[in-house]
């Protein structure tokens, strides 16, 4: 295959997934996450003031509110920013609040807003993209780099999540493009590359706090190419002065180019004293208060509290780890997490088609290890020098993942994102490898490959079918999305994407009135205006049952409302059990469901 038929290969797939992306984010109303980070990014950009959203680095609230800045100073638009409303002044972290408002109740075009503000997340799809296969080709070949391009592209998580205002896509880019130039300068040790892997390091840091975890990686990956290359060179002193005092000079390099200048800009306008009471009502319950009290003491001296305000939202993301969130799994609500629960979400949530190429490409990897004798000690020696890059990639699955199953915070398989285009890349490797194994008989050979045709025709047509519902798709094991509210909720299923196209439902059945009982980061009355009946699951079932009508429930509510609680959790539950009774008449986008209730007007209360 000619390097011209591949390069247009990739450009087609890549052109393809953006437009997946970006059509079917067009009827999609703001998840809940959005509402958060999209006005706290125009909010830094036209205020140079943190105060909203801490807990999140800028660089995706950045993108988002710059390209409503921009739109507005292109077009003569007026944005209206609510300044005056307690949620800026005087609230501590009133992001929601000052999200509603500005999104849905202070004069602006609230999906103008939100298409705009989702336009750059696609330019980090396509970057991440162009990456996979670029490493992917220089480590593998170009038909592992297609092969793992096609993965990523046809990725029903990476579609999904790559169209919102959220953090984990940015992470996933951060950690892969940045884990690339750290490894091209541990092969290569000029200044020049050191410094390249340092600002993109740093800028990394800015997508995501779990970014932070690639100080432990790298560490650990030069440490161990310190020994293998001393065990060459018999240098130690020279090779740990290169490459453990050049990692740590790497993270020198990306937090004093990269991530304290980018904070400087956005304390630039926050009230020293505003700054450091903030700080103190974000970290009053943060246990570890040596830490607390010297972010607090960071954050009121000002050369150095952009740095205050970094560390306050590592901290916060400390604390919301280790809090926990109410969520449901098989038929329980919990907030403490269950073991299985990132195991069994990756199962039913990504494609049977990666899960048959995995299971390919970790047997045909144990039977060229044993086949190879690796497992010999000086064979190992020379495969961790000659593979330092799959090192790597392997070491950052085992570690982010034993950090997720670590966290009590089970609310998405999108927590465990950044894994994924480690894992295309380690799984088409392996499997181009299989498919050109010379010992092969060619008979045997053209049934691998149309096995592994099969394979990617099947995922095609399994993601591109559940268009433009990306967030619900879930795999055949579970005979797919219309059954993946019985297993989890939340950003797994439904975060608020549906609104506008359950109004569009209401319009087109001419449903005059419809209560709603809705989880997500719109307005019910912006989309359904007085057609829309605020109802909350604890109000009770006579409500409606005896008048009738319309009822509407997203299905992180209504299975919040119908699981059983898990041993030693308290809380309410089965205050959906009533609905059982009764079969939804339409479910939009695998995420509302929609109910008619007969009047019973003589039912006793």
């Amino acid at each position: 295959m000619t390097k011209t038929l591949t390069n247009s290969l990739a450009a087609l797939m890549l052109l393809f997934m953006l437009g997946l992306a970006y059509f079917s984010m067009l009827g999609d109303s703001a998840i809940m996450d959005e509402v958060a980070h999209l006005p706290a990014g125009y909010s830094y950009i036209t205020q140079l003031d943190m105060r909203l959203n801490p807990e999140h680095p800028p660089l995706v609230k950045d993108l988002a509110g710059g390209a409503i800045w921009l739109y507005a100073k292109i077009t003569g638009t007026t944005i209206n920013f609510p300044e005056n409303i307690p949620a800026w002044q005087t609230a501590v972290n009133g992001q929601w609040d000052f999200g509603f408002d500005f999104l849905y109740r202070s004069g602006n075009d609230a999906d103008k807003l939100i298409l705009l503000g989702r336009l750059p997340m696609l330019l980090i799809l396509l970057i991440l993209g162009i990456y996979v296969f670029k490493w992917t080709r220089q480590l593998a070949g170009s038909a592992a780099a297609l092969l793992s391009l096609f993965l990523y592209a046809f990725s029903p998580t990476f579609i999904a999540h790559g169209r919102f205002v959220t953090t984990d896509v940015a992470a996933a880019a951060g950690i892969f493009i940045a884990s690339y130039y750290f490894v091209r300068w541990l092969k290569n040790p000029s200044a020049k590359n050191l410094i390249v892997a340092g600002l993109v390091f740093g800028l990394a840091q800015t997508a995501k706090f779990s970014v932070f975890l690639l100080i432990f990686l790298f560490t650990f990956i030069a440490l161990l190419w310190v020994y293998l290359k001393t065990r060459e060179d018999k240098k130690l002193g020279r090779n740990f002065y290169q490459y453990f005092g050049g990692t740590i000079l790497l993270y020198a390099i990306g937090y004093a180019l990269i991530v304290w200048p980018i904070y400087l800009f956005h304390v630039a306008h926050y009230p020293v004293d505003r700054q450091v009471q903030d700080t103190v009502a974000n970290l009053k319950t943060f246990g570890l208060r040596p830490i607390a009290n010297l972010i607090i003491w960071l954050a009121g001296v000002p050369i150095l509290r952009a740095l205050a305000q970094y560390g306050l939202g590592l901290a916060m993301v400390l604390q919301r780890a280790v809090g926990g969130n109410t969520t449901y799994f098989l038929g329980e609500i919990n907030n403490s997490g269950w073991p299985l629960y990132f195991p069994i979400v990756y199962l039913i949530k990504e494609t049977l088609t990666l899960h048959i190429l995995t299971f390919t490409a970790l047997f045909y990897g144990l039977w060229q290890f044993i086949k190879n004798r690796i497992y010999r000690w000086y064979n190992f020696h020379d495969w961790l020098q000659q593979n330092i890059a799959q090192v790597l990639m392997l070491a950052f699955i085992a570690l982010y993942w034993y950090s997720s199953l670590q966290s009590i915070l089970n609310i998405g398989v999108r927590h465990v994102l950044p894994t994924f285009p480690f894992v295309f890349l380690l799984i088409s490797r392996q499997v181009s490898l299989w498919l050109e194994n010379i010992d092969t008989v060619k008979p045997a050979r053209i049934l691998k490959y149309a096995f592994v045709i099969i394979l990617i025709i099947w995922q095609a047509v399994s993601v591109i079918s559940v268009y433009p519902s990306f967030l619900a798709y879930f795999n055949e094991s579970i005979n797919g999305p219309t059954n993946g509210y019985k297993y989890v909720t939340d950003s797994n299923l439904d975060w608020g994407q549906d609104l506008k196209r359950l109004t569009a439902w209401v319009e087109a059945n001419k449903i005059d009135k419809i209560r709603l009982h809705y989880f997500g980061g719109a307005v019910p009355e912006y989309y359904l205006g007085d057609k829309f009946i605020f109802w909350w699951g604890a109000y009770p079932p006579q409500d409606i049952t005896k008048p009738g009508g319309w009822l509407a429930v997203s299905a992180t509510f209504l299975q919040g409302g119908r699981g059983k609680l898990a041993p030693g959790f308290v809380d309410n539950a089965g205050y959906y059990d009533w609905l059982n009774a009764y079969q939804p008449v339409a479910v939009i986008g695998h995420s509302i469901f929609v109910y008619y209730i007969p009047p019973q007007p003589d039912l006793i209360p």
